[in-house]
């Protein structure tokens, strides 16, 4: 009678033992799943094309040659904001500068990685092929309304980590157009920027 009701007990109790454990990882994985997707939800880092800066500037009508020297330095900075509670980590990348459909400069972007919730300026000086923009048929009418435009594109691959085990995909992509003034050695651009997940 004894050992019976002693088996019925260690029974009862360890049934209460699972109920107990099964509510209790129940909960946890409630609370993690809820956390996931608000807090520690994998967001697209946002990516800030700064307005581009004239570094150099220089035309030369050479006459009666008309011969053309052109040197154009322009400086392009990213912000990079990552607000995630993992690091987002960047592949190398490549700058290109356009004018009226010609490539007229390249220039390479680093691979790097930004901490959780960090914020990281990729900066970067390209300088334009000078012999690309003057045989472009449309240098001349520019020049003489005083105003060149180029365009400017880059496209980083990234991903970002959470707890070392969830990894997202992120491609970030920034274009501006850039207008240089001859007569004054002045710039303005408009830049704009996406993020795909």
């Amino acid at each position: 009678m004894g050992s019976s009701s002693k088996k019925c007990c260690c029974s009862g109790g360890l049934r209460l033992c699972i109920c107990v454990t099964s509510i209790l990882f129940i909960v946890l994985l409630v609370v993690f799943l809820i956390l996931f997707f608000t807090l520690l939800k994998p967001k697209e880092p946002r990516i800030v094309s700064q307005p581009v800066t004239l570094e150099n500037f220089n035309i030369v009508i050479l006459w009666p040659a008309m011969k053309i020297q052109l040197n154009v330095t322009l400086g392009m900075v990213l912000t990079i904001n990552n607000r995630n509670y993992g690091g987002f980590t960047y592949q190398d990348g490549v700058a290109y500068v356009n004018y009226h459909g010609d490539l007229v400069a390249e220039a390479p972007i680093e691979n790097g990685s930004i901490p959780a919730r960090g914020r990281h300026n990729i900066s970067s000086s390209v300088t334009i092929f000078a012999d690309k923009v003057i045989g472009n048929s449309n240098f001349l009418g520019d020049y003489h309304s005083g105003v060149l435009n180029f365009s400017a594109s880059t496209t980083l691959h990234g991903k970002v980590s959470m707890l070392k085990y969830f990894k997202m995909k992120a491609a970030s992509h920034s274009s501006c157009d850039i207008s240089i003034f001859v007569q004054n050695k002045t710039i303005d651009s408009d830049c704009k920027s996406k993020v795909r997940l």
